[in-house]
Formats: C-alpha cells, sequence, structure tokens
C-alpha cells in the first residue's frame, strides 16, 4: 500500500548519499529525502544533518511508480517569521546624501517630474521619451569612444 501524500510518518535512515537519504518506513516501505528537503538552511553535506540509523519524522511529497519522495524540513513545525527589525527602511538612508536631480542633456528642456495626479499613459510617455533621450546620449558617447562615424578628411 502507497502512503498517503502529505501524510506525516517516521522512519529510521538506512543510506546516506552526496544526493540525500534513503528512509525505511513502515510496511517495508522506502524513500528518498532528497538533499534540498533535509533542513531548512542550506545543506552541502548530507552527514552534517544525517546519521545512518537515526530517526526521522518526514511528509510524503509524492508516492508514485513505486518512488517516494520524503521531505524532513515540511514535517518540522513552521515557525513564525517575525518582521526584519535590524535594518533602516529603504527610504531612510542617514549615511548617504540625498541625490540631487539630474541636469537636463545639452539641448534639451528638462522634463517635467511625473505627479502623482498622472495617469499611466502619461507616465509612461514620460519614460519612453526620457529613455529615448538617455540611449541617444549613450550612442552618441559611445560612437565617440569607438572613433568612428564620420568620414576622413583629405
Amino acid at each position: 500500500m502507497e502512503p498517503q501524500v502529505g501524510s506525516i510518518l517516521e522512519g529510521k535512515v538506512t543510506s546516506i548519499t552526496n544526493f540525500g537519504a534513503f528512509v525505511a518506513l513502515e510496511g517495508g516501505r522506502s524513500g528518498l529525502v532528497h538533499i534540498s528537503e533535509i533542513a531548512n538552511t542550506y545543506v552541502n553535506d548530507v552527514h552534517d544533518f544525517l546519521e545512518t540509523g537515526q530517526t526521522v519524522k518526514v511528509l510524503v511529497l509524492s508516492a508514485e511508480n513505486g518512488r517516494i519522495n520524503l521531505s524532513i524540513k515540511k514535517a518540522l513545525p513552521q515557525e513564525p517569521r517575525a518582521p526584519r527589525t535590524d535594518r533602516p527602511p529603504r527610504t531612510a538612508r542617514p549615511d548617504r546624501p540625498a541625490r540631487p536631480a539630474p541636469a537636463a542633456p545639452r539641448g534639451r528642456a528638462p522634463a517635467p517630474a511625473p505627479s502623482g495626479d498622472q495617469d499611466f499613459e502619461d507616465k509612461l510617455k514620460h519614460f519612453l521619451s526620457s529613455s529615448e533621450g538617455k540611449m541617444a546620449d549613450l550612442n552618441r558617447s559611445l560612437d565617440g569612444r569607438r572613433g568612428g562615424g564620420g568620414r576622413r578628411r583629405k
């Protein structure tokens, strides 16, 4: 009888490989716990987390064609995630001065700053015009560095 997907079972680690561990389950069945399903952290070596003969709780991920895929980390109780308080919000950067607004390229009037009451199409038009101008400036400066783009005079 195939174990039910989603059920938590207890088993014994029978062998450890470089890609995971095989766990013997009730009824003479065994399944594979892939290395990515062993712990909630990065697992470089399975031996750091499991030993042969160790009893573990596993969650049945899938059981088809005689293969049983298991997970140890999903059988563990979920720890509630607390919001991170070790860094300031993105908008507050006291260690860096605020950047000045970029100057308008030569020969062009500065583009109006987008305001909150513009609709999406206006913002898109503004973005496209400013990005086309930036690309033209970039291409112009690259042509100058390459030394091409013009005819040589005799």
